[in-house]
């Protein structure tokens, strides 16, 4: 578990700064960032200041508009003149999509631009009416704006093992001092800045990352945020470092260059946001937070999370307020790209537990209607392994995706952790809450999260400590008695595996079918561990085997980190292709033999989750269905489609449904070391129906690797290679045979699997594919 109040400092950083969004009092300082000019007086009395705090950010000194016009809004745009043609309209600053009803009066007000777009990319600013097209007051943005940004300045080098990384000047105010350390052996040692090129007695010392003033204890490669006391700024001083009070010696320190040109403090902007701040703990494993502050008719959230690389965190609103409900969902999805340390939230709609198809399942809302992302991100940022991702969105929905937050009533949420695709959308998710969690998001500021050495936001160190801040709270609705990420209880309404190898749709135990565990009559061999890469070793189908060409393709588990996403190099979204019992093996085939698939994926295309027709193809990806029609072109299908005369191509490999179900009581798939284990606690289940069977015969014509997939999600299988003959001494299964000399089985099946594994020793090899085989006709049978 991770030790949640050593997080530096800085992870309540972001959320600080993207409430600078909102006005929460006069500023105290005359700088605001670059000023680029002032609003043309034209109508409705428009006027006041522009300055770009940043490259995203604009703030609007003394900002008036008398409220009177029906459909005035704030635009920005790249064309000669102000127009709403081709325009990108501005939320307000409470992060509204209305228009400007209310009359402003010397506001101080702060906007962001939309995502994706920077000061850059426009040339004007303006607040323009679009009923009558008419512009209201506009500043022209020049092509050379030189806006504020954080600066990047010297690293800490000094003795008593000072050093640092380089030191980023986030603003006016504020240093972030990445991989801080100090062996802590001085009596005295405090940072310290003053004017001047170096340290003197005549110096400031600063307050560390906590507030306090207190001798530095020893830190070992910390990153730590500090923030200059009372008006005091980067412009007033020339130096920084750490200094020996008692002993006026210099420790270590660097220049700050003259001119920086950094944006303006929270404070320099007249925001206290400090005392507006919540907070609650979702997943203590991975030191998951939600902090939220709610401003006006909006929200900003920002989620705090230790991630694996290319993982995502979501945060949501149930549709049922008396249960976390998944499906119906209202989620953001957020990562930060490790490489570039971009930042990104998405407005999700959870229609089902499936995979992004065609508009079905777990989608982004634009996948699902044009035009629908509610969500706007405001900051991100990497510290020390956290991903922290602050957004805004509107307290009300704003499209038929969206649902509301209510501020006077405690709502159902929903969170998940877990792995990104290919195409950055999730697949499946590996951690979520499986019981009621409750927020009351208009309720009293309250921090439910471990904070630093007992420090607390929004108060001040004089402050006396208030218990009820750091202590678990008992309640669901507002506290830190969050439930721990645990298996579901009841019935789940369709089919979907997660990555610790739980798989829903489980029956009753009255309803259980006795098994049996058949040993083959010889020693019990070891099995084999998993690859460097941390893969399962899968036992390839060999070109004479089966016998008789026929292959079972069913569904099952993708085998959580030794599984698909190891095998493939690609993430599944919890359930893959199982081909005669095996977890998409390698299948090796001859060119002019047929083959037979006899395909149990599903036969509704109702409920995406439970259809998945079979199809083979030279496409690695797979998902046809939903690609676009240059991708469609490039591929070539050799088997379960069949093409109308005007080219419509219809999937042909669906039956019904059958799936390799774990035992919910058992450990996750990560605990096993061998597939062979693993494959033994899986029980196959079947929906009533009959299954598909297509046939295919490779020929000269096609190549040396196909692939068999989903015709409607992408990596759900893996290769076919093609030979123009078979070596009947190939080798695979037999290295691999080990793995499966137990199988759980019907107890009715048993006495013909007996009856398989009686013969002698020298016939085994073969016979452990009829087993395996027969097994599977016996399963279907049993279902």
């Amino acid at each position: 578990m991770l030790a949640m109040k050593d997080k530096p400092w800085l992870l309540l950083f972001g959320l600080l700064a993207a409430l600078s969004c909102f006005d929460f009092g006069d500023a105290a300082y005359p700088y605001y960032g670059t000023k680029i000019g002032a609003l043309t007086r034209l109508h409705h009395g428009v006027s006041g200041d522009v300055y770009a705090v940043d490259s995203r950010t604009i703030f609007i000194k003394k900002f008036n508009y008398d409220g009177e016009a029906p459909a005035a809004y704030f635009y920005v745009g790249n064309t000669a003149k102000p127009s709403n043609e081709g325009a990108a309209r501005l939320r307000d600053e409470r992060g509204g999509t209305a228009s400007l009803t209310r009359r402003y009066r010397n506001k101080d007000i702060t906007l962001s631009l939309p995502e994706g777009k920077t000061l850059r990319d426009i040339k004007w600013f303006s607040v323009w009416c679009d009923e009558f097209a008419v512009n209201f007051g506009d500043v022209a943005i020049p092509a050379n704006l030189d806006f504020p940004r954080p600066q990047k300045i010297s690293a800490l080098r000094g003795v008593h093992g000072v050093a640092s990384d380089n030191i980023v000047i986030v603003d006016a105010q504020t240093l972030l001092v990445p991989n801080f350390s100090y062996d802590g052996e001085a009596p005295d040692a405090k940072f310290w800045v003053g004017r001047g090129q170096r340290p003197t007695p005549e110096g400031l010392r600063i307050p560390d990352e906590n507030g306090k003033e207190n001798p530095l204890r020893r830190y070992e490669r910390k990153t730590i945020v500090l923030t200059l006391p009372e008006d005091l700024t980067i412009f007033d001083i020339g130096h920084f470092g750490v200094w020996c009070e008692a002993f006026t010696v210099d420790f270590g320190h660097v220049r700050l260059p003259e001119g920086l040109n950094v944006p303006p403090s929270l404070k320099m902007l007249g925001i206290s946001p400090q005392s507006k701040l919540n907070c609650e703990v979702l997943y203590d494993d991975l030191a998951f937070e939600v902090r939220w502050a709610v401003a006006g008719e909006s929200i900003v959230v920002q989620l705090v999370a230790k991630l694996e690389p290319n993982h995502y965190m979501s945060f949501g609103i149930s549709p049922n307020r008396n249960i976390s409900q998944m499906i119906g969902a209202d989620a953001v999805v957020a990562w930060v790209d490790p490489q570039t340390g971009n930042g990104f939230a998405q407005d999700y709609f959870l229609e089902g537990k499936a995979q992004c198809s065609g508009g079905r399942g777990a989608c982004p809302d634009t996948k699902i209607s044009e035009k629908t992302n509610s969500i706007r991100l405001l900051n991100a940022a990497m510290v020390n392994g956290y991903s922290i991702v602050t957004y805004q969105r509107s307290l009300a929905a704003t499209d038929r995706l969206d649902l509301p937050i209510s501020v006077t009533d405690a709502e159902s949420v929903v969170w998940a952790i877990g792995p990104l695709n290919d195409y950055q959308e999730v697949s499946f998710h590996t951690f979520y809450n499986k019981h009621l969690h409750q927020i009351e998001f208009g309720r009293q500021p309250k921090w439910n999260c471990p904070l630093p050495e007992g420090a607390r936001p929004g108060s001040s160190s004089s402050d006396e400590p208030d218990d009820s801040a750091s202590a678990p709270a008992q309640s669901s609705t507002g506290g830190a008695g969050y439930p721990p990420a645990g298996r579901p209880k009841g019935e789940p309404e369709e089919e979907f595996y997660e990555n610790r190898a739980e798989a829903l749709h489980r029956q009753p135990p009255q309803r259980r079918q006795e098994t049996a565990i058949v040993t083959q009559r010889r020693p019990v061999p070891t099995p084999k561990p998993v690859n460097s890469n941390g893969a399962w070793d899968i036992p390839a189908i060999q070109c004479h085997e089966p016998e008789d060409g026929v292959f079972y393709a069913q569904m099952g588990p993708t085998g959580g980190k030794h599984g698909y996403p190891a095998i493939t190099g690609h993430v599944g979204w919890g359930i893959s292709w199982y081909i005669n019992g095996l977890l998409i093996p390698e299948i090796h085939v001859v060119r002019g033999r047929t083959y037979t698939f006899v395909v149990e994926g599903g036969n509704n295309p109702d409920i995406p989750a439970k259809y998945h027709p079979f199809y083979i193809s030279d496409d690695p990806v797979g998902g046809y269905e939903h690609k676009r029609e240059e991708e469609k072109k490039a591929v070539r299908i050799f088997a379960g489609v069949h093409r109308s005369r005007s080219g419509q191509v219809t999937p042909t490999g669906v039956g019904r449904l059958c799936n390799w179900t774990p035992d919910v009581e058992g450990p996750p798939a990560d605990d096993y070391q061998s597939f062979g284990a693993y494959q033994r606690t899986l029980t196959l289940k079947c929906d009533s129906g009959e299954p598909g069977v297509i046939s295919w015969k490779p020929d000269r014509n096609t190549p040396d690797t196909v692939y068999y997939h989903c015709f409607t999600h992408r990596y759900l299988g893996w290769k076919i290679h093609v030979h123009d003959s078979c070596d009947s001494e190939a080798g695979g299964l037999k290295a691999s045979a080990s793995e499966r000399h137990e199988i759980r089985i019907p107890a009715e099946s048993a006495p013909v699997i007996e009856e398989l594994a009686g013969e002698t020793a020298a016939a085994s090899l073969r016979h452990e594919t009829k087993m395996a085989s027969a097994l599977l006709r016996l399963s279907r049978r049993a279902y």
